[in-house]
């Protein structure tokens, strides 16, 4: 249940309703970023509610339908509905990179880990000017908190954490080669240090 819901991704369904295919448009992405580019901040922040709300639906309500929940299954239910949204059976397996519905799903897993992830991301978005940098920089972030709230100990958060970052790390390789070639795309708006440039 929880893949099927992420299997809906906002930025396409929205973006039908509003007669644009995401994935003819920028990068090709049906995430909120693309969506920011492709249609302005507002289709971008409708983009991300909805892909972050199904986060926050597999992890705060599936595990309680079943009648007997075991350890985990919180955090198998937000690592299904990631793979939902990367992968959507009802969209030939294209969809966006995961961040969104993450953070979702995050919320609910550890308020407080959600604070510093988000926390991480503004920080470096503010100095680099670039969303993937500030992505993958809170994602880095996750397991450290984790592993470090939890004194070391091997529990299914800290090993969805571990591999929530490995797996961003791989939705994000496109941009983390760009990062490295010196040829990403700036928000230059929100960049420190890029104020007054396009």
């Amino acid at each position: 249940m929880a893949y099927l819901i992420g299997s809906v991704p906002g930025g396409l369904v929205l973006g039908h309703m509003a007669g644009i295919d995401l994935r003819a448009h920028g990068s090709g992405n049906a995430g909120a970023t693309n969506a920011v580019r492709a249609k302005g901040m507002g289709f971008g922040a409708a983009v991300f509610v909805f892909d972050a709300g199904k986060g926050i639906l597999a992890v705060a309500v599936l595990p309680y339908l079943v009648a007997t929940p075991f350890q985990g299954l919180a955090e198998g239910c937000a690592g299904a509905v990631i793979l939902g949204h990367v992968y959507p059976v009802w969209f030939r397996f294209r969809g966006g990179k995961g961040f969104a519905t993450a953070l979702g799903t995050i919320l609910i897993l550890s308020p407080l880990a959600l604070a510093v992830v988000v926390g991480v991301w503004i920080v470096i978005l503010i100095l680099t000017g670039y969303v993937s940098a500030a992505t993958l920089s809170g994602a880095a972030v996750f397991p450290v908190y984790v592993a470090l709230a939890g004194h070391g100990q091997w529990t299914p958060l800290l090993l969805f954490s571990i591999a929530l970052a490995v797996f961003l790390g791989f939705t994000h390789r496109a941009n983390l080669m760009r990062l490295m070639w010196g040829n990403e795309n700036r928000f230059h708006k929100v960049w420190l240090f890029g104020r007054g440039r396009r």
